[in-house]
């Protein structure tokens, strides 16, 4: 079972931050070129989220790793190890953040005005973020981007939160819980180096920070990938 904790953490170390970085970089160039290189890469995304969390999966298949363990599991308070402070304040970002994303995502099929402000907004990302290419457009990457969106949900919840907390823990017992909180979510972060240093990695790491503690006041993360999922799918709203 260690063995296979090294593999996963060695794949967040290298495929990722690196390989992944690299193939956004092509993916940018033939874009311009043929927008079907746009849903090619919704489904290289959709694989190589997958494969981890089918060998993660099959650890728990064989070995003494269990799905409780990972997170899936119902919901439960525990306050003990963070504090009731830190996890409160936590569970407060997590329901305001949830309860917005939710707002504009229901009031985006109902409200024309909902929908014209995310219209706007979508428009100012199109032209500002380095990453843009990759937001769908038309009707069928959109359909392909809720599977993407889904996918990133289930899957990086499995690995960033349930599995990493769980193996840095199991591998050091004796380090402190906010550093494995820290170098999960900066995993997190190096996972997204794609979107840029601040708005990618930096931004994605807090989130990982907050999510981790939220995953740890809950002892699950299946609050975690409906939020995570609802995020991502706020990505292709914003043009009819």
């Amino acid at each position: 079972m260690v063995y296979g904790f090294w593999i996963v953490i060695i794949f967040t170390l290298l495929y990722e931050p690196i390989i992944g970085y690299f193939d956004f970089q092509k993916f940018k160039v033939e874009v311009k070129r043929d927008d079907n290189v746009r849903l090619k890469y919704y489904k290289n995304i959709i694989t190589t989220l997958w494969v981890p969390t089918v060998f993660i999966l099959l650890l728990v298949a064989f070995t003494e790793l269990t799905l409780t363990d990972i997170g899936l599991t119902m919901p439960s308070l525990n306050t003990e190890l963070l504090g009731p402070f830190v996890t409160y304040f936590a569970f407060a970002i997590g329901l305001l953040y949830a309860c917005g994303i939710l707002y504009y995502s229901i009031g985006y099929h109902v409200s024309d005005k909902i929908r014209e402000k995310l219209a706007v907004v979508r428009a100012k990302q199109m032209g500002e973020s380095s990453y843009s290419d990759i937001l769908p457009v038309t009707r069928k990457e959109k359909k392909v981007w809720n599977a993407v969106s889904l996918t990133a949900g289930v899957t990086e919840e499995i690995i960033y939160r349930g599995f990493l907390l769980f193996a840095f823990t199991y591998l050091f017992p004796t380090m402190s819980i906010w550093i494995i909180v820290i170098i999960c979510s900066l995993l997190f972060g190096l996972g997204h180096t794609y979107q840029g240093f601040i708005k990618g990695v930096l931004r994605t790491t807090i989130f990982g920070v907050i999510f981790s503690i939220l995953f740890i006041g809950m002892g699950s993360i299946i609050p975690l990938i409906i939020l995570h999922f609802l995020i991502d799918y706020m990505a292709k709203l914003g043009e009819s």
